[in-house]
């Protein structure tokens, strides 16, 4: 592996927005060295040639595996991107990006000398440099930076208020707005992160998609959207270092961390996350990777919590109305035939009756205290379609699935209504006010449309109908179920 080398870099510029080229240059570098500490911005009288603009200057420390050939091409890159031109020695820049330490290396070449020779002599560089390294060591003068320090006269070096952090006026957000009306939801979608979550068995990625929602008040102009990275960052780091963590828990961590930095009375994470499950193949027993999504919501609003765990997985199903057709028309050819009716039924029973197909997506939520397996959801899933299905199959394996699709067909109603059986059947134990949401969609192989069916509601509502028989003609929607206080 190869070494991670301390660099320390200075900073100057004395054309255009000069506090932006710093920063500009610092974001730069970031692309292929890694920012450790960065000192304060100062304003500095010019060197040398004096008829010019003051400088601002800054020192940076940064560790990278470039060489100091390589890392000396790769500032004379930034500063060529970012308009540096050539001219006489101390003339203005936009961007000055000089190697002052690497490591402990001495080195002299027609390009390029460490440490550089001139900075024991230059207050601009030891002000900033001393900020961050004072106790650094010189490798040839066998001096410390606060001992250079001394020896020069740091007057003409002023150190500027704003540096890296500035000072900004009121805060929009806070204002009123101009039109008084609440907000359902603000905030920030479409926010992708990869996240490990560690377990006993070591770490799973996930590759997420997150939503993070706030109610906005009539009376606030608008969110902190950064407050919402902010909140993440913060949650991840603490969440995923547990041992056997899951997304239900850090979706409701971010639903908590995003009210205490918001000031909100309300908030609301959705996070759609991909995990793979290794999976054996029904026939030849090859092992092959499936990807699911997995879906939690948590919402929290200053003293209870919501969560709903959810996954979506697809599987297909065979027309049930196309093989009863192709059925009828099957068993009329056999009696044309000369094959009578008894024979004819047997026939028809001990083959596989044509269909056509469609590739299924199914959805399954689960909102309860309790908490719930994604991979039984998975199987409920996937068991309540006509048949799963794989992303490796070798022929024996299609057979066994197409077969036993044709055997179980399926309309798309059907599939939602065995998802609903097979969670009363599996969870007899969740209270009835837990959440369900069972949705299905076939992708049709023989028309140009989709077909769809959904059933949502609390599982009490469900299992009088599914156990009881009745009717309840009232279905709990997911927003009433989380907006429901415990």
């Amino acid at each position: 592996m190869t070494a991670s080398h301390k660099v320390y870099l200075g900073l100057g510029s004395n054309l255009g927005d000069r506090q932006n080229n710093i920063i500009q240059a610092l974001q730069q570098l970031k692309s292929q060295v890694s920012v450790e500490k960065a000192s304060s911005f100062y304003e500095t009288e010019p060197v040398g040639y004096l008829d010019q603009p003051l400088f601002i200057n800054a020192v940076c420390l940064v560790s990278t595996d470039l060489t100091p050939q390589e890392l000396f091409s790769f500032v004379k890159r930034i500063e060529r991107r970012m308009g540096r031109q050539q001219a006489f020695r101390n003339a203005p820049r936009p961007i000055d990006i000089d190697i002052l330490f690497y490591d402990d290396l001495v080195l002299e070449s027609p390009e390029l000398t460490i440490p550089h020779p001139s900075l024991h002599q230059r207050a601009f560089v030891l002000v900033p440099l001393a900020e961050i390294a004072p106790t650094l060591v010189h490798p040839v003068l066998k001096s410390t930076v606060a001992e250079l320090l001394e020896k020069v006269d740091p007057r003409g070096v002023r150190k500027l208020s704003r540096s890296l952090q500035l000072s900004l006026g009121r805060d929009l957000q806070e204002t009123v707005p101009s039109v008084h009306v609440s907000l359902s939801r603000v905030g920030i979608t479409n926010m992708q992160r990869i996240i490990s979550l560690a377990s006993d068995g070591g770490c799973n990625l996930f590759y997420t998609n997150l939503e993070l929602f706030v109610d906005l008040p009539p009376m606030q102009m608008g969110a902190h959207m950064s407050r919402f990275s902010d909140a993440l960052e913060e949650v991840v780091d603490e969440v995923t270092a547990q041992k056997a963590a899951n997304v239900e828990s850090l979706a409701e961590a971010i639903a908590r961390q995003i009210v205490e930095r918001q000031g909100a009375v309300r908030s609301e994470v959705r996070l759609y996350a991909k995990y793979p499950v290794e999976k054996i193949t029904p026939v030849s027993a090859k092992r092959t990777q499936e990807l699911y999504s997995l879906i939690s919501i948590a919402v929290y609003n200053g003293k209870t919590l919501k969560s709903i765990i959810g996954v979506e997985a697809e599987g297909m199903t065979a027309c049930p109305c196309a093989q009863d057709m192709v059925r009828d028309y099957s068993r009329e050819r056999l009696l044309e035939e000369g094959f009578s009716e008894e024979q004819a039924e047997k026939i028809l029973g001990a083959i596989p009756i044509a269909s056509h197909n469609q590739r299924g997506r199914g959805t399954l939520l689960v909102g309860s205290k309790e908490r719930i397996r994604a991979e039984e959801l998975v199987e409920i899933v996937e068991s309540s379609m006509s048949s799963e299905t794989y992303n490796l199959l070798k022929r024996q394996d299609e057979l066994f699935v197409v077969n036993k699709a044709h055997r179980n067909p399926m309309f798309v109603e059907d599939v939602v209504r065995e998802m609903l059986y097979n969670v009363v059947e599996t969870y007899p134990n969740l209270p009835d006010d837990a959440f369900v949401w069972a949705k299905q969609v076939n992708f049709e192989g023989i028309h140009k449309h989709d077909v769809f069916a959904e059933r949502f509601g609390t599982l009490g509502e469900i299992r009088k109908e599914v156990l009881e028989g009745q009717h309840i003609s009232k279905h709990t929607t997911l927003e009433e179920w989380l907006n429901t206080a415990e």
